[in-house]
């Protein structure tokens, strides 16, 4: 073989190695190109789904406030518009991810979405009036193409510690990012739980988080270990948070539930816990009574009076009390208690921000089996508290 050959071969080889080469770069490029079409589209979507939800108050406008059906999805509130969502139609999202964290009450043989701040201080409503995740896709026009999740989380941590029982001693530790939030407002409210009735004594004030963004609240209640039910209010520069503690003399566990029953006239149902978890240390009849406060826009509480007599409740007969509350104001409905001797109190929130109560909607179906999940963050407010949105958006697609 003469020496030119071998050169013709050895280029040969060279030439076809190079286009080997470019091949595999140009299908990896092109690979990478479809990717990140694909990709494009997902956050694209992200940004519609989030505008949608964040708004447009859906249709009817008000159906957070109603047992109409809905047929436009989202979350705006109308009467504020802008990034404000509104306290009510959060509560008839259903936000169970499967049955057990549905609650069942015999007595109307109705199944209740719980979203919770602590158990029993929750937004129990009935199931048929919620949304659930299969109708919001349909309503926004993505079923089958894309699957979302909306997390709804305060943008302050408001925590309230106990310090000490007599004189009664509450830390509040008010926190942002991670960081201390000096100087802020704090409008503090303690309900205390009277043994006649049982009533509730409101001691209200104000003060202001120290360089640390702490403050100590003391109380002077003649009372060694008394039962009450704590809640305070956070502003500093336009940005608003929630906390909230609670101490029963009667147990951790609550005696009493409150259940919504109707949105439109805002009828409350008030239930013994032992008929809905057959726990037996619960297992006592409780004598009962509510009071509601409406929550103004800069803060305060002012008591709504109610066609509600302190009545004895019995357990294991599935019989329940009924109340009506204002459903066009935002509010706390607070029930206090007597059983075995022991003080409680349960607390209600009517609208979603009331009580600083976090919620996610599809999360329970999971992203993460999906190559690439977009990702929307939102601030906003709901009835003048600051929450953050996030909204999670991935591609049902090959």
């Amino acid at each position: 073989m003469t020496g030119a050959t071998i050169d013709h071969l050895i280029s040969l080889t060279i030439l076809i190695a190079a286009l080997l080469v470019a091949m595999m770069t140009f299908n990896g490029l092109f690979a990478s190109a479809i990717d990140y079409d694909r990709n494009r589209q997902i956050a694209n979507k992200a940004i519609d789904i989030t505008n949608t939800i964040c708004l447009s108050p859906g249709n009817p406008p008000n159906w957070g406030q109603t047992n109409d059906t809905v047929s436009g999805f989202g979350l705006q509130d109308p009467k504020a518009g802008g990034y404000a969502l509104s306290p009510y139609s959060i509560m008839r999202l259903n936000t169970a991810s499967d049955d057990s964290q549905l609650v069942y009450y015999g007595g109307t043989d109705t199944y209740y979405n719980n979203i919770s701040t602590s158990y029993g201080h929750a937004i129990l409503t009935p199931l048929g009036d919620c949304v659930n995740y299969t109708t919001a896709a349909e309503l926004l026009g993505i079923t089958g193409s894309y699957g979302f999740s909306v997390d709804i989380t305060p943008t302050l941590d408001v925590t309230v510690s106990p310090v000490n029982p007599e004189p009664l001693i509450l830390n509040v530790n008010v926190t942002g990012s991670g960081l201390p939030l000096s100087g802020a407002t704090l409008n503090y409210n303690l309900f205390h739980i009277d043994n006649t009735g049982p009533s509730v004594v409101v001691y209200s004030n104000v003060t202001q988080t120290d360089p640390s963004g702490s403050a100590s609240i003391s109380f002077d209640l003649g009372d060694h270990n008394p039962s009450y039910s704590f809640t305070v209010y956070v502003s500093l520069g336009g940005v608003n948070g929630v906390g909230y503690y609670t101490h029963n003399t009667a147990g951790d566990l609550p005696f009493v539930l409150p259940l919504i029953q109707d949105f439109d006239d805002g009828k409350i149902i008030i239930a013994h816990n032992w008929d809905i978890t057959g726990d037996d240390r619960v297992h006592a009849t409780v004598f009962c009574n509510a009071t509601f406060f409406i929550l103004t826009s800069d803060f305060q509480l002012q008591e709504y009076p109610l066609n509600f007599e302190p009545a004895l409740l019995n357990y294991g007969e599935f019989k329940f009390f009924e109340t009506q509350i204002p459903s066009s104001e935002v509010g706390l409905l607070v029930v206090s208690y007597k059983a075995t001797g022991k003080l409680g109190s349960i607390i209600l929130p009517w609208g979603f921000s009331s009580l600083g109560a976090s919620a996610s909607y599809g999360s329970g179906l999971g992203s993460g089996g999906y190559d690439f999940v977009a990702t929307e963050l939102r601030q906003v407010k709901i009835d003048g508290v600051s929450y953050q949105v996030k909204v999670s958006t991935w591609s049902l697609g090959d």
